[in-house]
């Protein structure tokens, strides 16, 4: 593996790590996650955040508009 590495010009760990992710690509190992399963973590979580970002403005617009409505009502 090592001789492919030199002549592809790449390290041979990065050669390595290639071979066991097209591995797990292909279901012959399962000790890490394939790329579709990252590429959906990935988007999951930027999903998340924005979720998250909304939220809190939501929040913020509601306790905006409920002293609006209310304005002898106590903020906490």
């Amino acid at each position: 593996m090592s001789m492919v590495a030199l002549l592809l010009n790449v390290h041979p760990e990065a050669l390595r790590n290639w071979i066991r992710q097209d591995e797990a690509d292909r279901d012959e190992r399962h000790d890490r996650p394939t790329t579709d399963m990252t590429e959906e973590n990935r988007r999951l979580r930027r999903e998340n955040a924005e979720l998250k970002r909304v939220n809190d403005v939501l929040r913020a617009a509601s306790a905006y508009f409920a002293g609006e409505i209310d304005p002898t009502r106590r903020r906490s």
